[in-house]
């Protein structure tokens, strides 16, 4: 073949395959050949993005003081990869206090004083609000107001001698046996079961188990993997028992094998907070415990002072339960302590007895 004919020479023919010319089988007659390019999907935009859009939206139509600087903080807290539940908090927070200072006739940040923070903190306890609520406030304004120092915005004057609130120092609450035991003999569901049980052989916080996946089950060795926690993000393991192994199991069978969340809600979507909770209450009153003021967490309060009680190591708790500190794990010591229950009521038993000796050494 000659080299000027191979600018013509077409190899398909050669197998009898179609041309590569589709216009030798039409003639030279005209036709139309539509390629539907393939539709440019953009990859989804993630619900702290979102989020943010709709926080700063809102800020930008509103009449707050310092709005540009609040709207730059935001954005600050998302590049620092806050979580969004962080960012709806702060938001909350800030919104409160400067909606607070525009009505007090404050339209500039420089005019902040420490008298506007303790106005702001009395508002917040006047409407009821509990002091974890109220701390929470104050530490996300005083998070503000260092952005607004670092920016040469506010002199350093607002922090000295920071406003400080006592919080309560409460002991948790555990479930009862024997309202537990009334409280698992009500569930009359196969999900139900399966749910509540994980929450109290696991210790799982109730967002966490609602978010678990059917691939972060790990049936062979009887544990769940937590890749991230929702409250501090830090992954972890958990382990649960027999029975609740055999609940879970159960569920299996029947749920909706297209659905990714263990459980699940409407859709895709897993099944929401206000739904476990409704169907918790639900089976509070069934057992004649509406009253009790049981609540979800008190299902992870339980799993740790049954543990506790197990004698079971604060460390080793510490890490089920997914605690960044030791010292939070320790508040369960102090709801189970057993060795101080024993001694308590030996030393009792003798003072009824007339035992006690007034000269005994005692330790101070």
């Amino acid at each position: 073949m000659q080299k000027d004919q191979l600018q013509n020479f077409n190899p398909n023919h050669l197998h009898g395959c179609h041309p590569l010319d589709l216009r030798s089988y039409f003639g030279e007659s005209s036709f139309c050949l539509t390629v539907k390019n393939p539709k440019e999907t953009s990859p989804p935009i993630s619900h702290r993005l979102l989020l943010l859009k709709r926080i700063l939206g809102d800020i930008f139509r509103s009449d707050l003081p310092a709005k540009d600087h609040f709207s730059e903080y935001l954005r600050q807290k998302y590049r620092r990869n806050c979580r969004p539940n962080t960012l709806r908090q702060t938001a909350t927070s800030l919104n409160q206090f400067l909606s607070f200072c525009r009505d007090t006739g404050k339209q500039y940040p420089e005019q902040m004083t420490r008298e506007d923070i303790e106005a702001f903190i009395e508002l917040l306890q006047d409407r009821g609000l509990k002091p974890n609520s109220v701390c929470t406030r104050l530490r996300d304004v005083y998070a503000f107001i260092r952005f607004l120092i670092e920016r040469k915005v506010l002199g350093y004057e607002l922090l000295e001698r920071r406003i400080k609130i006592k919080l309560p120092n409460r002991l948790p609450r555990a479930i009862d046996p024997e309202d537990l035991k009334q409280l698992l003999s009500a569930i009359d569901k196969v999900r139900d079961r399966a749910l509540l049980l994980l929450l109290l052989r696991t210790g799982m916080r109730i967002g966490e188990l609602l978010n678990t996946k059917v691939h972060d089950v790990d049936l062979n060795n009887h544990r769940i993997l937590i890749y991230q926690a929702q409250k501090n993000g830090v992954g972890r393991v958990v382990y649960y028992s027999e029975d609740a192994k055999e609940a879970l199991l159960s569920w299996l069978r029947v749920r909706n094998t297209l659905k990714e969340n263990l459980f699940y809600g409407q859709g895709h979507r897993p099944l929401s907070y206000e739904a476990a909770r409704c169907m918790f209450n639900k089976y509070l009153e069934k057992a004649g415990l509406l009253y009790s003021g049981y609540t979800l967490h008190c299902l992870r309060h339980t799993f740790a002072t049954d543990l506790l009680n197990a004698r079971i190591p604060l460390e080793c708790l510490r890490v089920l339960l997914g605690h960044t500190s030791l010292e939070v794990t320790r508040i369960y010591a102090r709801l189970t302590d057993k060795t101080r229950e024993e001694e308590y009521f030996m030393a009792m038993e003798r003072i009824l007895k007339g035992e006690s000796d007034a000269d005994d050494p005692c330790d101070y």
